[in-house]
């Protein structure tokens, strides 16, 4: 029992650590983008991760949403 709620405890303090890096990632990607040098493209798809990501945020779909706002901006600095 004492296992169980170890672990509950863990998962809960887990999920409220990756809500938190959402919206940083999301503000790091509003920032390269107004700097980068992207064609219409690259800067388009970037754009629609991004967005992606923070509707994933919204949901309550934290840990998804770090991995597709990261994918973002791996493209966007493979890019710049």
């Amino acid at each position: 029992m004492r296992y169980l709620a170890i672990l509950l405890v863990t998962m809960f303090f887990a999920g409220n650590a990756l809500s938190g890096q959402c919206p940083s990632l999301v503000n790091e990607i509003d920032q390269k983008l107004q700097s980068a040098q992207l064609d219409g493209d690259t800067a388009s798809k970037i754009k629609e991760l991004r967005d992606q990501g923070e509707s994933l945020h919204n949901q309550g779909k934290h840990a998804e949403s770090v991995k597709v706002l990261k994918r973002a901006i791996n493209e966007l600095n493979a890019a710049s």
